[in-house]
């Protein structure tokens, strides 16, 4: 075989996997699409192989240091509780998950710190799995809901948490205003979420805008907002006290891309688990990884954190009755 064909057969291959990377791309197209996408990984398992009970990024630290991928996930957890002053409530406090995977984080703040949790998703398959992986004896309850359309009556809670599930709704006013809706006056938002750079200050430029597509189509988005245009959204609901607080943890949670693409490397009887089809599926995600990783690497995206306290109950009646009146 000469080099010369042995590099045309390489540039092939090349080429054939990345049509069909592009055309397996996984696009937003409803809801359905949404749950569908987590159905399939869920019953699968190799997501929750790979990257434990947590499906978010972890919390390397600040400067971020060598650590354990699944530990860094459950000190993100705490980070975020941390954060939101959340430590500083009592057991029994009732805190929604919203967008709570299969369950990691609910277990975590029921455990952790005795507060009654009810998870929701949208992707029944979760819910079950969810279940399943729950001690009976922890405070925490999993539902099937549409975040765009919460079944909970208003002020149903003391706290409203959500990590990683912004970039599935495609109306980011809605979600904003069912966040902050089913607070309790006086309660607690805190939100962890993928963000891209505000564009109203510096738009994407040539490479950026390919990028930020496949960001959206590989895993199921419509769009992500930036840290700055929720914040506004949030504040716009009227239900806000104060002004809404954010940080930006892109550093800290950064080396998890890369940590998650070498458990496929440390953990090599999950190609004996999972089979050709399933390393297959696995390979298939290194791409989308690495091009997370170029985006948060470069400020393309940003890894953004939200903290807002419900307002009273006269000024949410005050809005409540001015949209009637509309």
């Amino acid at each position: 075989m000469s080099l010369s064909f042995a590099i045309g057969a390489l540039l092939a291959l090349v080429a054939i996997a990345t049509a069909v990377y592009l055309m397996s791309a996984r696009k937003y197209q409803s809801s359905d699409s949404v749950a569908n996408a987590y159905d399939t990984w869920t019953e699968d398992g190799i997501l929750e192989y790979y990257w434990g009970e947590h499906i978010h990024l972890g919390h390397y630290g600040s400067p971020p240091q060598r650590k354990d991928f699944r530990e860094a996930k459950a000190d993100f957890v705490h980070e975020m509780v941390s954060w939101g002053g959340l430590d500083e409530l009592p057991p029994g406090t009732t805190v929604l998950d919203v967008g709570c995977g299969i369950g990691g984080s609910s277990r975590m703040l029921a455990r952790d710190y005795g507060f009654a949790v009810t998870g929701v998703t949208i992707s029944p398959q979760q819910v079950q799995r969810a279940k399943e992986l729950t001690e009976e004896d922890l405070d925490v309850n999993f539902l099937v809901e549409d975040a765009l359309s919460l079944s909970f009556p208003d002020a149903s809670f003391d706290v409203v948490w959500s990590i990683e599930a912004g970039p599935h709704m495609p109306d980011k006013a809605l979600f904003a205003k069912e966040l902050m809706r089913v607070l309790k006056p006086g309660g607690i938002l805190v939100v962890a979420d993928w963000n891209q750079r505000d564009d109203r200050q510096t738009p994407l430029n040539f490479w950026e805008r390919p990028v930020m597509r496949q960001l959206l189509d590989q895993w199921s988005h419509p769009a992500f907002a930036s840290i700055e245009g929720f914040a506004e959204l949030l504040s716009a609901t009227g239900w806000v006290e104060g002004e809404v607080t954010t940080a930006d943890w892109s550093a800290a949670t950064l080396p998890s891309w890369l940590d998650s693409i070498w458990q496929g490397i440390a953990r090599p009887q999950g190609l004996v688990r999972f089979g050709l089809l399933g390393t297959i599926k696995s390979l298939r995600e290194v791409p989308t990884l690495l091009l997370m990783r170029l985006a948060f690497g470069t400020g393309l995206c940003r890894f953004g954190m939200f903290r807002a306290v419900r307002s009273d109950s006269s000024r949410s009646a005050e809005l409540a009755l001015a949209e009637t009146t509309v």
